[in-house]
């Protein structure tokens, strides 16, 4: 296949860090990446010339922006899909595809698209607002402890709640949303897969994470994951089986619950380079941003395999600090061997905000476990 990357224009709505890590990754292969975002001020407009400033949201904006490439794709969800209906039906690619996008953007409908194709996952209901959510606790339809999401406009743990008692019921949503049964964790999981435009599929090992228990925020990443062999495999086989469902084109995370009964349910999907992903800039996989780049150009996909296995960690705001990013200890950081650093650019810290992550990478589990748990430990985002 002839292809000429540098002429084939690839609009990515977004300017965050995960489009920050698409440039840097796209620069590898000469790729013409573009951003649209509200200023430049984002942290992709750091490593890319190639930015626009307006609103992902304005129908105006995203048409304008998409007229000019060959391919638009998205580093957030909450995109104005209105557009992109528009876009494709005048020839510009989009991927994910936006009917895709509308269904996966709306928490309520992910569930259902699970229930139908007979996916496991939590058992819900869906309501209009708070006072359905109050009817539904009075009648006893729904009983506590549940999970409480927003159906639109949640991520990062923002629009999830988890009520435990009446003391928890000013926590809920008066928004449409949708309530869940309470899961029985022994992990959560996640797997990166990625379509190619062929129908070709790959699929990363699957990682388990630990969240912050505030923050409700992706704290800590192990590849491969600290479970049985029998049920990583189980959990990339459904990740592979959901891909190719949706028929989607480029990448899907799949967040997932490994129960403590031994089963898996599917929890949420993100049709974006994901946070559970970060680790494959360093572990010697193919990265998660470099074969979402590959698919979106119709490129062959490469190997999702690790080399070394990896930890991953989130580098947060530490609270109550909010001003100019001081980063503590990053010298020591630094001199770790096995250790890598990625800075986001954001200049502005405040409480949970996610100003980077950090990987360790190895060949044995404890050694990696000790330098992170000093990362963690001593390596700090203040004002």
């Amino acid at each position: 296949m002839d292809f000429i990357p540098s002429q084939y224009k690839i609009g990515i709505l977004g300017g965050g860090q995960l489009g920050k890590m698409l440039a840097q990754e796209a620069s590898k292969l000469d790729m013409s990446i573009h951003f649209l975002d509200k200023d430049r001020s984002f942290p992709a407009a750091k490593v890319c010339p190639d930015f626009t400033e307006g609103d992902f949201n304005n129908y105006e904006d995203v048409l304008r922006f998409g007229r000019n490439m060959q391919v638009v794709s998205i580093e957030i969800e909450h995109v104005n899909t209105k557009a992109l209906h528009q876009l494709e039906s005048e020839g510009i690619l989009v991927f994910p595809q936006a009917k895709l996008l509308d269904l996966i953007k709306d928490k309520g409908l992910q569930k259902l698209f699970y229930k139908e194709h007979g996916f496991a996952t939590a058992p819900f209901m869906l309501f209009e607002g708070k006072s359905a959510v109050l009817n539904a606790l009075q009648e006893k339809t729904i009983q506590y402890p549940f999970v409480i999401k927003s159906r639109i406009g949640g991520y990062d743990g923002r629009g999830v709640a988890i009520i435990n008692s009446e003391a928890d019921l000013g926590l809920l949503f008066d928004t449409p949303c949708l309530v869940e049964q309470l899961a029985k964790i022994n992990k959560e999981l996640s797997v990166i897969a990625i379509r190619a435009k062929d129908g070709n599929c790959v699929v990363y090992p699957t990682v388990s994470m630990d969240f912050h228990p505030t923050a409700n925020l992706v704290e800590y990443l192990i590849c491969p994951a600290t479970i049985p062999s029998n049920v990583a495999e189980e959990a990339q086989a459904i990740a592979k089986q959901l891909i190719n469902k949706l028929g989607i084109i480029g990448i899907l995370a799949i967040e997932m619950f490994y129960l403590e009964d031994g089963g898996i349910w599917i929890n949420e999907i993100a049709p974006r380079p994901h946070n559970s992903g970060h680790h494959t800039l360093d572990n010697g996989a193919t990265s998660q941003f470099e074969n979402h780049l590959r698919a979106l150009c119709g490129l062959q996909l490469g190997d999702p395999n690790y080399k070394e296995l990896a930890i991953m960690i989130n580098i947060l705001g530490e609270p109550p600090y909010i001003g100019n990013a001081i980063y503590q200890n990053l010298n020591q950081i630094l001199a770790l061997p096995g250790v890598h650093v990625h800075l986001y650019g954001k200049t502005e810290t405040r409480p949970y905000r996610k100003m980077g992550h950090v990987t360790v990478t190895g060949n044995d589990l404890n050694s990696c476990l000790e330098k992170a748990n000093f990362v963690k430990q001593y390596f700090k985002v203040i004002a």
